[in-house]
């Protein structure tokens, strides 16, 4: 089995070799741009870890189309940085702060339709379950999306709609990614069906993960400003979770402070100091240790060896015990 760098080596290679057409530049230089400022890209190398352990060797065939996640997933992050009004990606500019909203979401189009034009070059076994997977994923990804826009509008939302919003903005693409490998591998149904469970609690996992680090991460290390969410009154964990549990003073602390509109600062520190006397910080800790664990238990009862397990623990483990 190929280790951890020798994955992440053989989908930066291949991302770095992407031919882009240079007409007209507008359109095609921040698909370039967006590909080549880094990321985690998590799913590929999730996808081709999970088909390796499962015995398919790792050539352009399984590849290519693993990297058609990473197109996908980064025409999803150049629409959202729109609607989100972010204006740094990965400690770099955005495409729209960079090149305007139009040119922005003309190039996310194209990334979409580049992302199928990748996936229409795998020729191996369970053609069609992979492209009604990858169908059916990205539909749910624009389900989660416009489900986190409709948040914006209500006062208040449940912990229930915020886990389905999660489950389906982020952790049905990773759950994709890890299906997608054991599906090219040629595995059977069951292991088939347990991957994609794995993968889709490490995405809870990961994006309460990435809640938590808006808020209390380091900005150096994250790539993004550190309290955006609360700047944006985003209904992230922390934030629901404090809406559902305050009380009293508590309670009129979190509405005086989603008040302000001016000094974010105040506003930022303030909702850092509340989450804390309240135990959210300690409870998203919590939530993302069981849904990791969940994710380890959907293994059991496959027959994997203990060098697969080993190998799929590790990948868990990276992705959701960071500080990125």
């Amino acid at each position: 089995m190929y280790n951890k760098q020798e994955i992440t080596d053989i989908v930066n290679k291949t991302i770095e070799n992407i031919y882009f057409p240079k007409d007209p530049g507008t359109l095609y230089q921040p698909l370039e741009y967006m590909m080549s400022i880094g990321g985690k890209r998590l799913r590929p190398r999730l996808c081709l870890t999970t088909c390796d352990v499962f015995g398919r060797a790792i050539d352009s065939n399984v590849i290519i189309p693993a990297l058609a996640l990473e197109i996908f997933h980064t025409f999803t992050l150049i629409h959202d940085d729109i609607m989100d009004k972010a204006d740094t990606r990965r400690g770099m500019p955005t495409v729209h702060s960079k090149w305007g909203d139009n040119c922005a979401i003309l190039s996310g189009d194209v990334m979409l339709i580049m992302a199928y034009q990748f996936l229409a070059g795998y020729s191996g076994s369970h053609q069609q379950d992979i492209l009604a997977l990858f169908s059916k994923t990205a539909a749910e990804v624009c389900e989660g999306q416009q489900f986190d826009m409709d948040f914006e509008d209500m006062v208040e939302i449940s912990m229930e709609d915020y886990l389905k919003m999660i489950g389906l903005k982020t952790a049905v693409l990773i759950a994709c990614s890890a299906k997608m490998g054991v599906l090219m591998a040629g595995a059977s149904e069951p292991v088939c069906n347990a991957l994609y469970e794995f993968g889709y609690q490490l995405g809870m996992a990961f994006q309460v993960t990435d809640d938590y680090l808006d808020t209390f991460g380091d900005a150096s290390i994250f790539g993004k400003k550190i309290g955006g969410d609360i700047e944006n009154n985003k209904k992230s964990w922390l934030l629901v979770e404090c809406m559902r549990s305050a009380e009293g003073a508590d309670k009129d602390t979190l509405v005086n402070l989603l008040a302000i509109s001016d000094d974010m600062k105040a506003k930022v520190t303030g909702m850092q100091a509340l989450y804390k006397k309240l135990g959210v910080d300690k409870r998203a800790l919590h939530a993302i240790e069981y849904y990791h664990d969940l994710a380890i238990q959907s293994l059991s009862g496959i027959g994997l060896s203990d060098a697969q397990k080993d190998c799929l623990l590790n990948f868990a483990k990276e992705m959701v015990y960071r500080n990125y």
